[in-house]
């Protein structure tokens, strides 16, 4: 029976989409790649994949990824998936690409296919003398077939790429400023600013194109239907042209937009559509009972880099410079929605400032072609900070709620979770959708796609609602609010991150009403193998447990969780102060990712989420009034700063013989988790909504009897 093929290769099934020999001088081998480089160190990874299925060095090997023109089309690189399908379909790929050509070497050099070696692309055999390698060959093997499933792989045992902390391959063109789109430039490029009101609902009331068009650094005012920007050759002269262009232009709302309240009195408030998703088993009654209220508010991706984009409409074929997560559905969408064919149109994917999550690439990449193709010259388009922190879509606000208990033997026999959210995911060409700001506003406008979320077992809002752990009866209840007061969408984890936090702190409130250790109990309700090691490893890094009782202003705590439920597992101990406000010192975490491709990458990964996950925690919500968007700088939306970031220990679990597992969002959840438990023991009170502001935390000690 042929071993299924991976989901890409199903989509791109031909192995000249994947895999092309370089020219002779050069003598590299080109592989093609759907998922892009967005700081997380794929590029070096990907290329170790493979580099050990062909037999090449890294430096033999060039990859090509997320441009139209050439990858296959792998949709997003999103949801950790990048190494666990992206990195399985080039191994799927190499591995039938080196058995054509050991086949065509073997008969080239008269030996057997099982006597062949290969090192650096070059095959030989003890059975002669004679060598020949992939640039020989290049005639002999068919690229247009497709790919076999059960192509042989290499045995991990024999990696020698795969499994090392080889240098990362994107950053020598990064640390000089040649990777990112905010420097590149096109002769004859002009340059662009967009003019938008405070909320993505406000109407274009009162403009003067002349006027605008007469400021100094004006070239050219493009405008359509609600659609406005002013264009001109020198950026430095553009930007302050736009601060007199906005005194220039009157925004109304049609509406006004839901007041801001805190989320566990808002949300509940708000229309939704109720249904079960999930059911196990029969509640029993317990003997002690339980319920609280978690929420989180809605967050910021926060770019240090606002959004970029260049566009050229060349010789009547556009093409789109863009630190999109998806070159082809953004390709297709500015197709749909400027009117063209798909093959009239290339989006080339660049570095950007950082995203995880759908920010404001997209719309910048629509804004850059709309203009472009309206003016018929090259177009730069940067936004603001302003635009960024108010224009981007912005991750859903969520409250979940649970309702257990434990029963006579200290065991979990009930475990009801309700969520009342947003949607999570709506990205350009999500369901076949045009979720482009810029094109919502062009006349004629595309109309806004009703929102919708992503159902388990992924989920958007629900991701991770199911728990991992033992439970003879679980419920999840889905309160899906399809209107939000803002414009919301994909950040980083989606609903994982509310969810396990949620989960994980009421595991440690049911844990000290029957006086459990939080370890303890949770290891008592779980037989998952891997969970019980990570578990088991961080309590050993971190030394487990805490000896500083509680209510002292110090305190340990630990989260867990396993990202979706099927990708990797990750357990994070963060020991804090709280004082004026949380210090947290220190963060312990266990990660078991399965095969790990590069080590040091992946302890990046586990890194940087930890540390956008305390930010999310400890200070980010995004704030608004009837005219809109509130935080729009530093001051009203702080992230964490350099000396507040703690001593963080990462320890892997490397295991060779299983797949590997997507890891980038899996620290998000526990982390939070491990924060809020830990806050809870240095207080003695439990502070249940985020983010756990020093105001958040005073006003619930003096509300606490």
């Amino acid at each position: 029976m042929n071993t299924p093929l991976p989901s890409s290769i199903l989509a791109s099934p031909r192995l000249g989409q994947w895999f092309k020999i370089g020219p002779e001088p050069d003598r590299r081998i080109i592989v093609y790649s759907g998922k892009v480089e967005l700081g997380q160190g794929i590029s070096s990874a990907l290329c170790q994949i493979a580099c050990e299925e062909l037999g090449l060095d890294p430096d033999q090997l060039t990859l090509v990824a997320g441009h139209t023109a050439y990858s296959p089309d792998e949709r997003y690189t999103a949801g950790s998936q990048s190494i666990e399908v992206g990195g399985a379909a080039i191994r799927c790929a190499a591995a039938c690409a080196h058995g054509l050509f050991a086949e065509a070497a073997a008969n080239a050099l008269g030996v057997a296919v099982d006597s062949l070696r290969v090192a650096r692309g070059i095959f030989s055999s003890a059975l002669t003398t004679r060598v020949t390698d992939y640039w020989a060959l290049a005639g002999e093997v068919d690229l247009s077939q497709a790919i076999a499933a059960d192509a042989p792989q290499r045995n991990q045992s024999d990696y020698r790429c795969v499994g090392r902390s080889l240098p990362r391959a994107d950053l020598p063109a990064k640390l000089s400023g040649a990777a990112y789109v905010h420097d590149f430039a096109l002769p004859g490029m002009l340059h662009a600013r967009i003019l938008r009101g405070g909320h993505r609902a406000c109407h274009l009331e009162k403009h003067d194109t002349d006027a605008l068009k007469a400021l100094e650094g004006v070239s050219a005012v493009v405008c359509s239907g609600q659609f406005l920007a002013i264009v001109g050759p020198d950026e430095e002269a553009l930007v302050r042209a736009l601060a007199k262009a906005q005194k220039m232009v009157t925004w109304t709302l049609p509406e006004a937009i839901c007041a801001q309240r805190e989320i566990p009195e808002s949300l509940p408030a708000m229309p939704c559509e109720s249904s079960r998703v999930h059911l196990k088993g029969e509640a029993a009654t317990p003997l002690v009972a339980h319920r609280a209220r978690y929420s989180r508010p809605y967050l910021a991706h926060a770019a240090i880099g606002p959004s970029c984009a260049v566009a050229d409409p060349g010789d009547g074929h556009l093409t789109i410079w863009s630190h999109t997560q998806g070159p082809h559905p953004l390709r297709d969408q500015i197709a749909a929605a400027l009117g063209r064919e798909k093959t009239a149109v290339d989006v080339v994917h660049m570095a950007g400032s950082g995203c995880y999550g759908h920010n404001g690439a997209d719309d910048a990449a629509f804004d850059a072609a709309f203009i472009a193709q309206t003016l018929g010259v090259p177009v730069r388009v940067q936004w603001m900070r302003e635009d960024e922190m108010s224009a981007a879509p912005f991750g859903s606000a969520s409250l979940v709620e649970i309702d257990g208990g434990v029963d006579r033997s200290g065991r979990i026999c009930a475990w009801h979770i309700q969520i009342w959210s947003h949607t999570h995911i709506k990205r350009p060409g999500w369901g076949g959708d045009i979720n482009l700001l810029g094109a919502w506003a062009v006349d004629p406008p595309i109309v806004e796609p009703e929102d919708k979320d992503a159902p388990l077992p992924a989920g958007g809002g629900l991701r991770n609602s199911i728990a991992l752990y033992d439970l003879p009866h679980q419920q999840v209840t889905h309160h899906f609010i399809g209107h939000s007061p803002l414009r919301v969408s994909a950040l980083r984890s989606l609903g994982a991150y509310a969810n396990i936090f949620a989960i994980e702190s009421f595991l440690d409130e049911l844990a000290a009403k029957t006086g459990a250790d939080p370890v303890a109990f949770r290891l008592r309700h779980l037989a998952d193998p891997r969970g019980r090691a990570v578990i088991e490893a961080v309590a050993r890094l971190s030394d487990w447990p805490p000896t500083m009782p509680a209510g002292r202003g110090a305190g340990m705590g630990i989260g867990f969780g396993r990202y979706k439920n099927r990708s990797a597992y990750c357990a994070v101990v963060a020991r804090v102060r709280v004082e004026e406000e949380v210090h947290v010192d220190k963060v312990w975490a266990v990660v078991d990712a399965g095969c790990i491709i590069n080590p040091d990458g992946l302890m990046n990964q586990i890194e940087g989420g930890i540390i956008q996950s305390l930010s999310w925690t400890l200070k980010e919500a995004v704030t608004w009034s009837g005219s809109g968007v509130t935080s729009l700088t530093w001051d009203d939306y702080p992230i964490l700063t350099f000396d507040e970031v703690p001593e963080v220990e990462v320890r892997l679990l490397d295991r060779t013989s299983e797949p590997s597992l997507g890891s980038g969002e899996a620290a998000a959840g526990p982390t939070a988790a491990a924060v809020g438990n830990a806050v809870a023991q240095a207080l003695g009170i439990r502070a249940r909504h985020l983010p756990l502001t020093a105001e958040r935390l005073t006003r619930l000690i003096h509300e606490s009897p």
